[in-house]
């Protein structure tokens, strides 16, 4: 059985999104932010998970429950397409077509997140950029979208602020990258607004504002009726 934590009180007037291979919850907060009840499943435990969260496998739990949410997110697993998990031959499941499987299987609205490795696998993905929602940094991630959910690309501003070297600290006038085992772990938590997490969270995460902005158009598409909410 599914082990499951309430981490704040359910509102259940907002519509209800289910966070899938949630981590430490980047994606979850915009979600929040935009106005969605947000529930996190995850198969590790996810102490610093800032909403309700279920551990259990993400796949099952949304075959079995999906349907019962109005919106869904799902970031499988990066590393299998992950450009420096690729340099040292790592191993690891490449579960973007069981995801997709899945969601698809729900019948509701979703979004399906990954890195660029990923693209070729991504139908049609809308990449968001942290240049588009004034963040310092330019953590590119890759949106699916389907379930009668479409999402337009947003203009994307050319990249003229220096990154430093992977691993190395933030010199002046340079951004980080914060991936892998970086270097400024305060800074990359102010710069992608996630102040609750820790390292590992950090390098995979979304940011919350590309969330929110995704969230956004999901509640417009919810609330006027051209997407129906779950019952």
């Amino acid at each position: 059985m599914p082990h499951t934590t309430d981490i704040r009180t359910r509102t259940r007037t907002r519509p209800r999104l289910l966070d899938l291979f949630c981590c430490q919850g980047g994606a979850a907060k915009g979600y929040a932010d935009a106005g969605f009840d947000v529930t996190g499943i995850d198969k590790d435990p996810q102490p610093r998970y800032p909403f309700r969260f279920v551990q259990g496998d993400a796949i099952a739990f949304v075959l079995a429950r999906g349907s019962q949410f109005d919106f869904i997110h799902a970031s499988p697993p990066c590393q299998h397409d992950s450009e420096c998990q690729r340099i040292q031959a790592n191993d690891h499941p490449d579960l973007i077509g069981p995801t997709r499987r899945a969601l698809k299987a729900t019948g509701r609205p979703w979004v399906l997140e990954n890195v660029r490795g990923a693209v070729p696998k991504l139908y049609e993905p809308v990449m968001l950029c942290g240049q588009m929602f004034a963040l310092a940094n330019y953590r590119h991630r890759y949106f699916e979208t389907g379930g009668g959910f479409a999402l337009v690309q947003p203009g994307h501003p050319a990249h003229l602020v220096p990154q430093a070297k992977m691993g190395r600290p933030v010199p002046p006038g340079h951004y980080g990258q914060f991936v892998g085992n970086f270097s400024g772990v305060d800074l990359a938590r102010r710069v992608l607004g996630v102040p609750w997490m820790n390292r590992d969270g950090i390098r995979e995460c979304i940011p919350p504002a590309y969330t929110r902005h995704i969230g956004t158009a999901a509640l417009e598409l919810l609330f006027t009726g051209r997407l129906g909410a779950a019952a």
